[in-house]
């Protein structure tokens, strides 16, 4: 089959590899018919993520049809229809029985690479590194899905795969990104970072009782669909006034409520000397993520806030913590439960109260997977979302 493999930093392409094969009863063989490049697949082409080995298959988001079923699945049947979490659950260990499903004990067939790296090891990943279990993902032509019991979720045939396919991820990564913010009624959401998880974070807030969302981020087009697809109130981190002031304008001197970093380990300094110290980070290459979103958060979030975390951190970062500290703001974060969110979800594509397809903006063929990848690192063409088809 075809699928896309990681061969180095910025250096994926389309291979011939093995089809894969039932492993375990509780298996089931997808023959994939969308995919998408998520943004947290952009950390695996800049060589951010440890644990990489050159041809390992990249993709977490991704759905299709079950050509093949392990000998134990009774959930499914040939020919059925189901969009695939990108995390990986038993559904029986301490945590997926508090639907914590990304902290799931036994997905992760090598956990002590997570121990080295983090202390403990969290849940099986599709398609990103060994760390997360080394499973192969869905930018390919079929995947081999284990738990699936627990994982994929079956969807009308009334809804196209656009509708539906980011309930693989960035859907419910939005939605439990605005649940972690704490958001009650009437309280003023600022939200950073206009790519797909933050317009999905942005549509999850409104849901929640947001009287405000201020949307913050540099590109243009990705503004503008905040605006469209989001009705939020929107800030340009190009322009000459900090977001710190506008935001304190904006909120009588306050600050937002509830503030969301949906940027992460790749966020961009606006300043000079920011600029020039990533640069020198980057060619020396010293560990550490880009903290500018959450310095901005910790210094615009009112006292007392709430302040999460969807974006991914892979390494260190040096934040202002006394001010964070002092001020009293909560934190959480962490990989998205998806397990939890997907028939809630659904119901709201159901019932249209969300039509997710609204963010695609290129449509490509799986083989166009390379170029794809570089166009929307590089945010041409003005690039917010892919979508492949094998």
């Amino acid at each position: 089959m075809k699928a896309l493999c990681w061969h180095g930093k910025n250096d994926v392409r389309i291979d011939t590899v093995p089809d894969p094969i039932i492993e375990d009863p509780d298996d089931v063989i997808i023959k994939v018919t969308s995919t998408a490049i998520c943004g947290s697949d952009l950390h695996l082409l800049g060589g951010l993520v440890p644990t990489m080995q050159e041809g390992d298959i990249l993709g977490h988001e991704f759905m299709g049809e079950i050509v093949e079923l392990g000998k134990n699945v009774t959930k499914f049947k040939k020919g059925d229809r189901v969009v695939v979490p990108f995390t990986i659950s038993c559904g029986h260990c301490t945590y997926c029985e508090q639907d914590e499903y990304s902290l799931c004990d036994n997905s992760n067939p090598k956990p002590e690479l997570g121990k080295e790296n983090m202390g403990h090891a969290i849940a099986g990943i599709f398609g990103y590194s060994h760390m997360t279990g080394g499973f192969s993902g869905g930018q390919a032509e079929y995947v081999r899905v284990p738990y699936s019991s627990v994982g994929p979720i079956k969807v009308p045939e009334e809804l196209g795969d656009e509708k539906v396919l980011f309930l693989s991820d960035i859907f419910p990564t939005g939605y439990m990104a605005a649940l972690n913010a704490g958001i009650k009624n009437g309280d003023v959401v600022a939200v950073w970072g206009c790519g797909p998880v933050g317009q999905f974070t942005i549509k999850s807030a409104w849901m929640m009782g947001a009287s405000r969302v201020i949307a913050i981020d540099s590109v243009p087009e990705r503004l503008e669909l905040a605006r469209s697809f989001g009705k939020a109130e929107t800030i340009n981190t190009t322009d000459a006034t900090e977001v710190y002031d506008l935001l304190m304008e904006m909120t009588s001197g306050k600050g937002p409520d509830c503030c969301i970093d949906s940027v992460g380990a790749e966020a961009h300094g606006t300043g000079r000397l920011e600029v020039i110290k990533d640069d020198i980070k980057d060619l020396a290459r010293i560990d550490g993520d880009h903290p500018y979103v959450l310095e901005q958060i910790i210094k615009c979030c009112k006292k007392g806030g709430n302040v999460s975390i969807p974006g991914v951190y892979i390494d260190k970062v040096e934040i202002p913590f006394g001010a964070a500290m002092n001020k009293g703001l909560t934190f959480k974060m962490g990989q998205t439960h998806v397990q939890a969110f997907l028939e809630p979800l659904l119901n709201k594509i159901k019932s249209e109260e969300i039509d997710p397809s609204a963010i695609i903006t290129h449509r490509l063929k799986l083989d166009d997977a390379p170029e794809a990848y570089k166009t929307f690192r590089d945010k041409k063409d003005k690039c917010i979302k892919v979508v492949m088809t094998p």
